[in-house]
């Protein structure tokens, strides 16, 4: 039996729908001939989003809404890395001779962070790792001097590239485990199949000091925890599929574990967090943003609904945002509606929402989320600490992928 009220609504998300690809008005040509740089120094609201159908990192200015800039990255595009002292950018790519096929090609491009073009590039091996969250696969060195890209063909192993002195440092094997997180001025980490996580230390040159592996911290059986990681200062926080957040802390000469804690109490049964990058956080108000959905359980990459927000410091949650439906978002960017009005209302409320995919928060004191979805393509602003939408960007791209700040 059909549910009351379905066929209406499916009429009228199918009306909005085709009012989204009636004829539009031509916008302006832009003006030729000029070329436009960025200031010295990002903007408190500026993000990196990644594009894996056109292959490039666009930033965007979630304060305004503008596209700024962007750099092709080639297959599988990743976030840049920024130095710093801001001046250079640093991106793993991978480059195929006859596009998506022929000689491959990997190496770390090296980029003036003002004008976005390139002034270096060091080839690395072909082995660079491809994996749908695209969180951990490159990280830069906590001073700066070494970038680390987590290889998976299938064995992996970590690039070194001295992005001083642009030079290809040499391969560190990585069995077990995978992906790369910075962890020191000459260490990092990666995630181990065993529960446990590897710490590969370099010395001088970029060379392979020390490689140990530590306690198992979580249960890769029972309980996996999810390979999207946030840091604040000297510790990464983890989530488990459960919800289980683990303290992991680089700061000091050994990497230890803290105190775990739940993100979903017993009151909330049937949320949990998912996504494809579900995890920000505000470092100065030790806020931590969680993206939640009502999926069955084993779907820890469905997109989510809603995000939560909670004091790490009480591990209490303090905040729901419910989020905007990405299929309205996209119609209405076809049709032209703007966000608050009848129209808009009307979208929200006809088409299904779906959930976003990845969120991710400024570090300023008058913080923005955002929240993307890949497909169909869109880009939420919200202020973070009230949770009101200000704002979709518009035109962002075909394939969302990877959000990161500057």
């Amino acid at each position: 039996m059909r549910k009351a009220g379905a066929f209406p609504r499916r009429l009228l998300a199918t009306a909005l729908a085709a009012a989204a690809l009636l004829p539009l008005a031509s916008r302006a040509a832009d003006s030729l001939g000029q070329v436009e740089t960025l200031p010295a120094q990002p903007g408190p609201h500026w993000l990196w989003v990644g594009d894996i159908l056109l292959r490039r990192a666009a930033i965007v200015d979630g304060g305004t809404g503008a596209f700024l800039g962007q750099i092709p990255g080639g297959v599988g595009i990743i976030a840049p890395l920024r130095s710093p002292d801001g001046r250079e950018i640093y991106l793993a790519e991978t480059h195929y001779a006859r596009g998506t096929r022929g000689a491959r090609t990997d190496l770390v491009s090296v980029r003036d962070a003002v004008t976005l073009q390139p002034v270096a590039e060091v080839e690395i091996p072909p082995k660079r790792g491809e994996h749908t969250s695209w969180v951990g696969g490159s990280a830069l060195s906590d001073d700066g001097r070494f970038a680390a890209v987590a290889n998976m063909n299938p064995a992996t192993s970590l690039s070194i590239v001295d992005v001083a002195e642009r030079r290809f440092a040499g391969e560190i094997d990585t069995p077990g485990c995978a992906l790369v997180y910075a962890a020191g001025p000459r260490r990092f980490l990666s995630l181990c199949g065993d529960g446990t996580a590897l710490v590969v230390t370099l010395d001088e040159r970029g060379a392979e000091a020390s490689k140990v592996r530590t306690a198992r911290f979580f249960d890769a059986q029972a309980d996996p925890v999810m390979d999207k990681p946030v840091r604040r200062g000297g510790e990464w926080l983890f989530v488990s599929f459960a919800g289980v957040v683990h303290p992991v802390d680089v700061s000091g000469d050994a990497v230890r574990f803290g105190e775990t804690w739940r993100l979903v109490a017993d009151a909330d049964a049937g949320w949990r967090t998912g996504g494809m990058q579900n995890l920000a956080l505000h470092a100065p108000s030790g806020r931590l943003y969680a993206l939640m959905n009502q999926a069955e359980q084993g779907a820890h990459k469905a997109p989510g609904t809603e995000v939560w927000v909670f004091d790490v410091a009480t591990r209490e949650r303090v905040q729901r945002i419910a989020l905007r439906g990405p299929a309205a978002a996209f119609v209405a960017e076809q049709a032209k509606i703007e966000p608050g009005g009848a129209l808009d209302w009307l979208l929200q409320r006809a088409l299904p929402n779906d959930g976003m995919e990845r969120i991710a928060v400024t570090q300023d004191d008058a913080p923005l989320l955002f929240a993307a979805s890949g497909f169909p393509s869109t880009l939420a602003v919200y202020d973070a600490r009230s949770g009101a939408h200000l704002r979709d960007v518009r035109e962002i791209g075909i394939a969302l992928s990877l959000l990161q700040l500057p």
